[in-house]
C-alpha cells in the first residue's frame, strides 16, 4: 500500500455543502418542473439492512433513514432509495456487477459501502476495486459518497490503527484523490465511544448495526443535503 492511502492527504474532500448542489436544486423543484430523484446504496448486508442476521430490517437500515431525511427537507421531491446492495459481498464482487446492477438505475447520488467485508480480500485488493467504481460513476457524472465502516464488536474500535481504522484511510484518500463525498461512519462511531457510549446499545449483532446505530450513518450522509449531524 503506497503512502498515499496510509495517511491524510493534502487534497480534502467534497465540501459538504457544496457537493451535491445540482442534486439539491433538483430536489426543490415543484411538478410538472420537477424529476424522480434516484439514491443508489451499493454495499454488503449493512446498508441491505440486516440486523441480527437473518433478520432484515428494511425501514429501518440507513438508505431509508435517509430517504426519510431528504423527504423531510425536501417535500415536493419525488425520490427513490434503490438499495443494490447484497449481504456478504465484499468491493470486488460488487464491482463486477456495478454496470449490470447499479448504473443501469442512472444514480443521481451513489453511496459505496463495502469497507466492513473488505478485511477479507486486503488494502490493496480493496482500493483496487472501489477505485474502479469511482471513476465508472464519474466517467457518467454520477456524484459519489464513499462510507466508511460501521462498527464489528470484535475490533476495538478506540484502538490505535485498528483494521477498521487502516480501511477508513484508505477511503479518505480516495474521497480527496478522487474529491468524492465521504459519509466518515467510522469517525462517528469512534467519537460515540470516546465519549463513553457503549457500542453495543447501537448494535443489532457483533457486525451490524441496529436502528440508533443505523442513524449514526444516516446523519453522516444527511449533512450532503443540508441537514445538521
Amino acid at each position: 500500500m503506497g503512502a498515499c492511502c496510509l495517511q491524510y492527504a493534502a487534497a480534502q474532500v467534497a465540501d459538504t455543502a457544496a457537493y451535491l448542489s445540482g442534486v439539491k436544486a433538483e430536489l426543490v423543484k415543484q411538478w410538472p418542473k420537477n424529476r424522480t430523484i434516484n439514491l443508489v446504496f451499493h454495499g454488503h448486508s449493512v446498508p441491505s439492512g440486516y440486523f441480527r442476521t437473518p433478520d432484515v430490517r428494511t425501514l429501518e437500515a440507513y438508505p431509508y433513514q435517509v430517504l426519510e431525511g431528504v423527504k423531510e427537507q425536501y417535500p415536493y421531491a419525488v425520490v427513490n432509495a434503490i438499495t443494490t446492495s447484497i449481504g456478504g459481498e465484499n468491493s470486488e464482487q460488487g464491482e463486477k456487477r456495478f454496470e449490470r446492477d447499479v448504473l443501469v438505475h442512472k444514480p443521481d447520488v451513489l453511496f459505496i459501502d463495502y469497507a466492513l467485508n473488505d478485511r477479507g480480500i486486503g488494502l490493496e485488493r480493496s482500493r483496487a476495486a472501489m477505485e474502479r467504481m469511482i471513476r465508472k460513476a464519474q466517467k457518467r457524472n454520477i456524484p459519489v459518497i464513499l462510507l466508511t465502516p460501521s462498527p464489528d464488536l470484535q475490533v476495538n474500535i478506540l484502538e490505535k490503527d485498528n483494521t477498521l481504522e487502516q480501511y477508513t484511510r484508505v477511503l479518505i484518500a480516495l474521497a480527496k484523490q478522487y474529491k468524492t463525498g465521504l459519509a466518515d461512519s467510522y469517525a462517528a462511531f469512534r467519537a460515540a465511544a470516546a465519549k463513553g457510549q457503549a457500542l453495543p446499545e447501537l448494535m443489532a449483532q457483533s457486525n451490524h448495526p441496529n436502528k440508533k446505530g443505523h442513524a449514526v450513518i444516516a446523519r453522516g450522509i444527511l449533512s450532503y443535503f443540508g441537514m445538521e449531524k
